[in-house]
């Protein structure tokens, strides 16, 4: 545990060192996910009934846990374009030959995008009083641990990708056609009772539909929401799909550094 553990955080702390210079990074994570949720939930929320809206609740406090899982998806994104720098600039050659299992460079990847997602979606969630949330403890940890497990495995997914990638503009291209309709579909926009029926079964099957609806749940707490199966239903989906990919993702490094040694 110890041999898995040590590499690992070792190299979590060098995203978190490398993400704190690197400031642009900080204002992009945070400042887009607030203004989709100002400009899409202001301009969106005139055209929602109340009665279209789960619990009757207003379009911004709808948007909002959808704006969390944005800011999620974008640190994945931002976190794991690092693999292909790494590569680029000989870090991760060095690495790669150093008597560490794959496992533990897999995992410290994943933890140090986890971590970052975590520092910044907390941060968001402190604004959740200006779209009228009643944000409780209880609820603040609940959607921090679910939050986590989301995180780790959309980082697990985005290493997938940009292990077998070699150029940074190839990653954008695939992560923005093969992520962000995955957000789209997660039923952050619109309720998936409310799609068109092919659409809600591509919903059902989007494991981001059970994390953001774990999340909702967990936020809206305080407001009488309670945290029953269905928020354990939607934990156990989230760690699956976490657990997968973190299993994906070790595989596919083994098996791309077997190549490149043959």
């Amino acid at each position: 545990m110890t041999a898995l553990l040590t590499p690992a955080m070792a190299l979590c702390r060098r995203e978190l060192v490398r993400f704190v210079r690197q400031r642009s990074r900080i204002v992009g994570a945070l400042a887009t996910p607030l203004v989709f949720w100002l400009l899409i939930g202001g301009g969106m929320g005139s055209s929602f009934r109340a009665d279209n809206v789960p619990g009757g609740e207003n379009y911004l406090q709808y948007f909002f846990p959808g704006s969390v899982l944005m800011i999620l998806l974008f640190t994945a994104i931002f976190s794991t374009i690092s693999i292909i720098e790494d590569r680029r600039e000989g870090f991760m050659q060095s690495v790669l030959v150093a008597p560490v299992s794959r496992a533990a460079i897999v995992l410290g990847k994943l933890l140090g995008g986890t971590a970052l997602a975590m520092i910044q979606g907390c941060i968001f969630l402190l604004l959740a009083p200006l779209a009228g949330i009643h944000l409780t403890i209880a609820g603040f940890i609940a959607s921090a641990a679910i939050m986590a497990v989301i995180a780790f495995a959309l980082t697990g997914l985005g290493f997938c990708i940009a292990w077998r990638m070699n150029s940074t503009q190839g990653f954008h291209a695939i992560m923005n056609l093969f992520l962000m309709p995955m957000w789209f579909l997660s039923g952050a926009l619109f309720p998936p009772d409310k799609a068109w029926g092919a659409l809600r079964w591509i919903m059902k099957a989007n494991p981001l539909s059970y994390g953001l609806s774990g999340l909702r749940q967990s936020i809206h707490s305080g407001s009488g929401v309670a945290i029953n199966s269905t928020w354990w239903i939607a934990m156990t989906v989230t760690v699956a799909f976490a657990v997968t990919m973190f299993v994906m993702s070790s595989v596919i490094a083994r098996s791309r550094i077997e190549a490149d040694l043959q």
